[in-house]
C-alpha cells in the first residue's frame, strides 16, 4: 500500500496560488521511506502559506474487500464498507443552510467535502482495506501537524493520503506526512501501528460502575445520586467507579458554581459519600465550552472563540447554545487550571469525563492547524488532571491517543432501540445505539492498546415501572431481547461498562444480567465481518468451541450458532 505514490501540495505564496509536487524556486523535499514508515519534510525557501497537502497511489480494490472508515471524533460512525455502498456527509435537511449552523458543527464537514457517491469513503488517523483476513493498513504516527485524512475511491481504484494544513504558513522545516503502511493480520497490524507510535498500553483492565445521565439526563439531585449509590451495594464487588453526569452546575462552563437547591452539601460531600462505598469518584464537565447564558461566557467574552465576523463560534447546540474556551489566552488557561484543581484536589473526585473536546479545534486560526490545536488542548487537559482519570468524549481519537485513559468510541445510546426519525436527515454524530454498536465492534482495535473503550451505556431497568421515589425519568423503549444484545457487545467489546438504571428497581435477573456484563469473559480469536444491511457477523472461540454470532443492529434480532 502506498507504494509508486505520487506527492502533490497546494499552497499560496502571496497572493498566488500553487500546486506543485517540486518547485526548486519555493521549496524542496525531505523523503524517508522503509517501505514501512514513510515520512516526508517540507524544506521552504520563503514562507509558503500551506492549503493541502496529498500523496496518491493506485490500488486494486477486490469485489469482496471491506473498506474500514474511522470517523471524525467519537461519536462519528466507523465501520467497514462494502463495495457499493456510499459515504453520507449531511443527509436531506442537514445539507440546508438554515440548518448547517448546526448540524456541521460536532463532525468534519468544516474540513471535508462529502461527494455522496458509492465507493467513495474518507476517514481519520488510520485506515485499512480487508481482504478476508489479510488487511492492507495505513495510519499516521502522528496529527499534531495536522489531521491525517485517508480517502478510498474505489471507482477509479486509488488511495489518497490527504493532510489537512490549512491556516498554516511555514518558513522553516515542516513534516507534512509521518506514516506507516503494513500488511498483516488484523490484530498484528494494529500491535504494529502502537508499538511504532511508541503508546503505552492501559495498566486497567476493566472500569464498571454508573453514570446519573441515561435515567435522569441534568434533571439529577443529591437524592437521586444517594439513592443509587446506596443500590450499587447489591454488586458492590465488581463496580469500580460512580459517576456525576450533567446536572449538578448551574450553567456550564461555571463549573465550581453548584446548584445549591440541587445538591445542597455540594460536590465534596457526593464525592466523600462515594469515596465510603470504596468506588473512585467520577464526574462529567465540558471543559472547553461556556454555556451562552453562563456567568464566564457573560464577564469573559475576550476568553471565547471568535470566528471571522468577530462574534464567538458556536461549538454545541446543547443547552441553548454554547461556544469554546480560547485556552491560548493565558487568563482563560488559568481559570481552567484553577476548576480542575479544585474538582480534584478540593473536592476529590478521582477520574473527570471530559465531554465535547473537538470544540477546541473547530477552526484553524494563530497559524495553527485543526490538528495541532486539537493536540495541544489534549496536551493542555492532561497537564490539568496529572495523574488522575481521564474518560474523553466527543474528541478526535488521534489527538487522544497517549493522553486519556478511557475514550468512548462511539455515539451516546439511544434510550429507544429504534433510530429516531431525525437520526436520517442530520448527520453521523447524532444519538443512535446503531451507531454505538457499530463502533463498539469496528473500533475494538483501540481496547486495551491505546486506552479502555467506552462503548457508552446498557440498560436492564424495565420499560413500563416509574423510578422508585417518583422521580422524573426517561422511559426505555428496549425490547428484552435488545437489551440483552447491547449489554453483551458492551461487554465484549469494551472495557468501561456503565450504566444508569437504579439498581433498586432491580429484580433478581436483573442483578444476574448485570454482574454477567461487569464479569470479563475468555473469548479470543475474534473477528467481525460487515455483510450489510446493518447486519454483522461475529467469530470468536469460548470454552473449546467456535461461536457464530449473527446481529442485526437495525431491529437487535441476534442469534448464535456453534461452528
Amino acid at each position: 500500500m502506498l507504494s509508486n505514490y505520487k506527492f502533490k501540495l497546494y499552497y499560496n505564496v502571496g497572493s498566488v496560488g500553487k500546486i506543485s509536487s517540486e518547485n526548486p524556486d519555493d521549496f524542496d523535499v525531505s523523503i524517508f521511506d522503509d517501505g514501512v514508515r514513510l515520512k516526508i519534510t517540507l524544506l521552504p525557501k520563503k514562507p509558503l502559506e500551506l492549503v493541502w497537502a496529498e500523496i496518491k497511489c493506485k490500488y486494486n480494490y477486490q469485489d469482496d474487500c471491506r473498506v474500514f472508515v474511522n470517523g471524525y471524533q467519537s461519536w462519528s460512525e466507523s465501520r467497514e464498507y462494502l463495495k457499493g455502498e456510499k459515504l453520507v456527509g449531511l443527509p436531506g435537511i442537514g445539507k440546508w443552510k438554515i440548518a448547517r449552523k448546526y448540524t456541521t458543527i460536532s463532525g468534519d464537514y468544516h474540513i471535508k467535502d462529502y461527494p455522496n457517491l458509492a465507493n467513495r469513503f474518507h476517514g481519520y488517523t488510520f485506515g485499512y482495506v480487508r481482504n478476508g483476513s489479510q488487511v492492507d493498513f495505513v495510519g499516521s504516527l502522528s496529527e499534531r501537524e495536522g489531521y491525517t485524512v485517508i480517502n478510498y475511491n474505489l471507482n477509479e481504484n486509488s488511495l489518497v493520503v490527504e493532510k489537512d494544513v490549512e491556516g498554516k504558513t511555514v518558513s522553516e522545516s515542516y513534516v507534512l506526512f509521518d506514516i506507516i503502511r503494513i500488511s498483516d493480520t488484523y490484530d498484528r497490524v494494529f500491535d504494529t501501528y502502537f508499538e511504532k507510535m511508541g503508546i503505552t498500553p492501559p495498566k486497567m483492565q476493566r472500569m464498571c460502575g454508573y453514570t446519573t445521565w441515561y435515567n435522569y439526563y441534568n434533571k439529577i439531585t443529591e437524592k437521586i445520586v444517594m439513592r443509587d449509590l446506596e443500590a450499587f451495594d447489591a454488586v458492590k464487588e465488581k463496580v469500580d467507579v460512580f459517576q456525576i453526569d450533567d446536572g449538578y452546575q448551574t450553567a456550564v462552563g461555571d463549573w465550581l458554581s453548584v446548584d445549591k437547591v440541587k445538591f445542597p452539601s455540594g460536590m465534596k460531600a457526593v464525592a466523600g459519600a462515594i469515596h465510603q462505598k470504596g468506588y473512585k469518584a467520577g464526574i462529567w464537565l465540558a471543559p472547553l465550552n461556556a454555556q451562552k447564558n453562563s456567568v464566564v461566557a457573560k464577564t469573559h467574552p475576550d476568553w471565547l472563540i471568535k470566528g471571522d465576523n468577530g462574534k464567538p463560534i458556536l461549538t454545541c447546540v446543547g443547552w441553548g447554545g454554547a461556544y469554546a474556551l480560547d485556552i491560548e489566552n493565558e487568563e482563560c488557561r488559568a481559570y481552567i487550571r484553577h476548576f480542575f484543581d479544585v474538582i480534584l484536589n478540593e473536592w476529590g473526585f478521582d477520574m473527570v469525563k471530559l465531554d465535547f473536546l473537538y470544540s477546541a479545534a473547530r477552526m484553524a486560526r494563530n497559524n495553527k492547524t485543526h490538528g495541532q490545536l486539537m493536540c495541544e488542548a489534549m496536551d493542555f487537559l492532561r497537564e490539568c488532571v496529572g495523574d488522575k482519570l481521564i474518560l474523553g468524549c466527543g474528541v478526535p481519537l488521534g489527538p487522544s491517543f497517549g493522553k486519556v485513559d478511557m475514550c468512548r468510541i462511539g455515539s451516546d445510546a439511544e434510550i429507544q432501540f429504534k433510530d429516531r426519525f431525525y437520526v436520517h436527515f442530520t448527520n453521523r454524530e447524532i444519538i443512535s445505539t446503531k451507531t454505538a454498536l457499530k463502533n463498539t465492534m469496528f473500533r475494538r482495535c483501540l481496547n486495551h492498546r491505546v486506552f479502555l473503550n467506552d462503548p457508552d451505556v446498557f440498560f436492564f431497568r424495565n420499560t413500563k415501572r416509574a423510578p422508585i421515589g417518583g422521580e422524573k425519568a426517561k422511559r426505555l423503549k428496549y425490547t428484552e431481547q435488545q437489551k440483552q444484545l447491547l449489554a453483551e457487545v458492551c461487554s465484549m467489546f469494551g472495557s468501561v461498562l456503565f450504566t444508569s438504571d437504579s439498581v433498586a428497581e432491580y429484580d433478581e435477573n436483573q442483578i444476574k444480567s448485570l454482574l454477567n456484563t461487569y464479569a470479563e469473559k475468555d473469548r479470543t480469536d475474534v473477528s467481525v465481518d460487515y455483510v450489510g444491511d446493518d447486519v454483522a457477523v461475529v467469530v470468536y472461540s469460548e470454552d473449546g468451541k467456535r461461536i457464530e454470532w449473527t446481529i442485526d443492529m437495525s431491529t437487535g434480532e441476534n442469534s448464535k450458532r456453534q461452528i
